[in-house]
């Protein structure tokens, strides 16, 4: 069984191999919890693949300030003119064929760059299958040489419907419009570990299924399984990959990953809840289930 939209995901064999091709352009977009004391920003100017330039999603977002609640979100969407101004800085333009990686495969935050740059229409975007950990475990070069970067031209054609706000996640506890799929971990779903994030609550969104974004990785080489085993990791999880899907997690960058799952099994619809549990479980108004889905 093959992949639906294979374009979207590029072995390490392929990166070596184009690496220096004219319109490619590779980006890492790794990112770590502020808790850990790292950043994916001096993580990127001690090593990286050669040519790459860094995505940071704490700054190619939305400004922060505080939404309605009173509270500040982190890396929520950007617009569409600061998306454009950001990327074209970095020198990403429309004509580029765009690999994105990170340091675990794709849930920090390779999958969310994915997500947001095909939100904002442009297609020929694809993950570096394994990401830094695959490229390190092969002995592949890095670098450490940072270039400024030639500003490109690009334009931003938003794509609606791929992002949920707290208001259309709420209204869907009642109409189960669409499947809410979960990418945090067992514990955090069920409310049995504390959260990452400031929260007043634990547990999830009521009537919300639960599958781990590290289930969709080998453990090892952080690569994506074949499709058949993809679709069955879905199913198992009690999700109909064909129906409408939401997809979840704290901060709106692991679900990217679901979704990105699902786009190689042939889905191009999947909406993100952008303010995922970092806004869901640190307000009033919203209710929590605890336990299993």
């Amino acid at each position: 069984m093959p992949y639906a939209n294979p374009h979207a995901l590029v072995s390490t064999d392929w990166l070596a191999t184009h690496l220096r091709s004219p319109g490619v352009r590779v980006v890492d977009a790794s990112w770590y919890f502020p808790s850990t004391g790292r950043t994916g920003r001096a993580e990127f100017e001690r090593e990286h693949i050669p040519g790459a330039v860094f995505f940071d999603i704490d700054e190619i977002a939305a400004p922060k300030v505080p939404s309605p609640d009173g509270i500040v979100l982190p890396h929520m969407m950007p617009d569409a003119a600061r998306f454009a101004a950001k990327v074209g800085a970095l020198g990403l333009g429309n004509g580029n064929r765009i690999v994105v990686y990170d340091r675990s495969g794709g849930a920090s935050a390779a999958a969310r760059a994915w997500f947001m740059f095909r939100a904002f229409g442009h297609n020929d975007v694809a993950l570096l299958d394994g990401g830094l950990v695959k490229w390190l475990a092969e002995k592949r070069p890095v670098d450490t040489d940072l270039f400024p970067s030639r500003q490109r031209p690009f334009t931003a054609a938003p794509r609606p419907g791929l992002i949920r706000d707290k208001a259309a996640m709420k209204a869907n506890i009642a109409s189960r419009a669409e499947q809410v799929v979960d990418a945090r971990s067992r514990a955090r779903f069920a409310g049995t570990e504390k959260e990452p994030w400031p929260f007043k609550k634990l547990g999830h969104i009521p009537g919300s299924r639960n599958l781990p974004w590290s289930d969709l990785l080998d453990p090892e080489l952080k690569t994506l399984p074949r499709a058949e085993v993809l679709a069955k990791r879905f199913a198992d999880a009690g999700i109909d990959a064909k129906g409408p899907i939401v997809a979840s997690c704290g901060s709106g960058v692991s679900a990217c990953l679901l979704a990105f799952g699902l786009y190689l099994l042939g889905r191009d619809d999947v909406a993100i809840y952008d303010g995922s549990w970092s806004e869901w479980g640190n307000v009033d108004d919203t209710p929590a289930a605890t336990g299993d889905a």
